[in-house]
């Protein structure tokens, strides 16, 4: 019985700390350019010692990507636009990696077809630091544009 009870105690602070692991918080803002057009921010903010991939990161770590849900009351214009990651060579995955460190807004322009807009869908990113790199993640948004 003290041994079930036990593991069951080590389980629990086990998931415990991994539910604290939470190296990345996202925010989000929208901004009208004019009456038809919007743009929409997505802000990653990182803490000190670990990163997120970018884009474009292929054969490794998963890349962060935007999933937008399809609506009657906006169209995406293009596609969602990052600023220049960082780049250096992996020796694990022995390749050349881009990531974001520190925080990073990721921007995607809408064209408004109704006046009220809620942009909303679905982030993946995947988190590593030097020693360790989490399960991917998928975070839901919602961003209303007025």
């Amino acid at each position: 019985m003290k041994r079930l009870i036990l593991f069951v105690l080590l389980m629990q602070s086990g998931m415990a700390f991994a539910q604290l692991q939470k190296p990345v918080t996202w925010s989000y803002l929208s901004k009208k350019i004019n009456k038809q057009e919007a743009e929409v921010y997505l802000k990653a903010t990182i803490q000190n010692g670990w990163h997120i991939y970018s884009m474009q990161v292929s054969g490794g770590p998963i890349p962060t990507s935007f999933h937008f849900s399809p609506s009657k009351a906006y169209r995406l214009i293009g596609k969602t636009i990052a600023p220049t990651p960082l780049a250096k060579y992996d020796k694990v995955i022995q390749k050349k990696i881009t990531f974001f460190e520190k925080e990073v807004v990721f921007k995607q322009r809408i064209k408004l077809l109704k006046p009220k807009v809620v942009v909303s869908g679905v982030l993946e990113f995947m988190v590593c630091s030097d020693k360790s790199c989490l399960p991917a993640e998928e975070v839901a948004f919602k961003i209303p544009v007025s």
